[in-house]
């Protein structure tokens, strides 16, 4: 193992980080009295019957029927025991297979006698492990600077739940207003908090801040010119507002996403690389901010393209398994996704563009 890791990072502190992982775990699997609603948990199951399924396009499917016996651990009726049917297909697009030892969170019906139906899989434990992970790993290489990334996050998280009330009680009558002035907070409150007040972070923020509006404005002028064609909002599922400006908000914030992370890249290694020679000229900082731009300028664009399409493959795969054709599987998932992908790659490009540009102008040789 490398000595500067090994230096950073002790078995003490793996041993400590380990501990506090499975003791969140615990500490939320055992926090069922802090819920209002109902939680069952499975002591025993037996198998029932299954059944074959096959629709008009030949797909095929088991449907498999099992009783679940156990008892509700809170609320009023805490200590009841119960059995509940369950059943679930080999696919579980919609439904479980359930096993012992499970946690479930229940509806209770009383009439005419008190049962119940399963809502779904109680998975506190296992996501509370993986917050814990993450920040046991912040803390542990970067120390108390670790401190900074996790406020961030949680101040933003803040943020985007605001901004989000505030489009809920306008009916999205702002959606694009509102996340606009949420992306500029966004980009302030992280560059702040993780490069601090200084010559870099101005840099970085005037750099992010002008790509993702010149992103956007080449977004609606091209949409403008070709009235949308191609662009199919249908795939944008449960939206009770205005789809376009929905849309035009998600995209602002995965290209500010984006842009933030490239641009942090290039303004730091340039202004490294300025202070170590601050002979360089301003035009030789903006050739070099090009040249680091082109060797994470691909790797970036991909890696959010396939962001925005894994997400819609389920989906297209159950298009195409019920007899659609893939033109009209692509249109009504992918489409969004690909616009997404081509949106973000623009900002991408512009990015290495400013970053360099603002950098060779800006950044002084004294830069610490």
């Amino acid at each position: 193992m490398d000595n500067k890791l090994t230096n950073k990072m002790t078995w003490v502190q793996v041993f400590i980080a380990i501990a506090f992982c499975f003791l969140t775990a615990f500490l939320f699997m055992h926090n069922d009295a802090l819920y209002s609603q109902p939680i069952f948990e499975v002591t025993k199951v037996e198998s029932g019957k299954t059944s074959k399924m096959t629709d008009e396009f030949q797909n095929v499917d088991h449907y498999h029927q099992q009783t679940l016996y156990g008892k509700i651990v809170n609320g009023k009726y805490a200590g009841h025991r119960l059995t509940i049917d369950n059943a679930y297909s080999d696919a579980h697009a919609m439904d479980h297979h359930y096993v012992k030892g499970q946690k479930l969170f229940i509806t209770l019906h009383t009439s005419p006698k008190l049962h119940a139906t399963v809502k779904d899989l109680k998975r506190d434990a296992p996501i509370a492990f993986l917050f814990a992970l993450a920040i046991s790993l912040l803390f542990i290489i970067l120390k108390w600077k670790g401190v900074t990334v996790i406020s961030s996050i949680v101040i933003n998280t803040i943020l985007f739940w605001i901004a989000i009330m505030i489009d809920h009680n306008n009916d999205g009558a702002a959606v694009i207003l509102i996340f606009s002035i949420l992306a500029v907070i966004f980009c302030f409150v992280t560059l702040f908090l993780v490069m601090g007040w200084s010559r870099k972070m101005l840099v970085t923020l005037s750099a992010v801040l002008v790509a993702t509006a010149i992103t956007i404005l080449i977004t609606l002028m091209v949409f403008g010119i070709t009235h949308e064609k191609g662009v199919y909002y249908e795939s944008m599922q449960y939206v009770t507002q205005l789809p376009k400006p929905l849309f035009i908000a998600e995209v602002l914030i995965g290209v500010l996403g984006a842009v933030m992370d490239e641009a942090t890249d290039i303004v730091a290694s340039l202004a490294t690389l300025k202070t170590e020679k601050p002979e360089l000229s301003k035009m030789q900082v903006f050739n070099s901010g090009r040249q680091i731009g082109k060797s994470i300028m691909g790797p970036l664009i991909n890696v959010l393209f396939f962001i925005f399409m894994a997400e819609t493959l389920p989906m297209t795969l159950l298009y195409l398994k019920n007899g659609n054709t893939w033109q009209y599987s692509f249109s009504m998932n992918m489409s969004l996704g690909m616009t997404s992908s081509l949106i973000s790659g623009i900002g991408i490009v512009l990015t290495v563009i400013l970053s360099s540009l603002f950098a060779g102008l800006w950044i002084k040789g004294d830069e610490r």
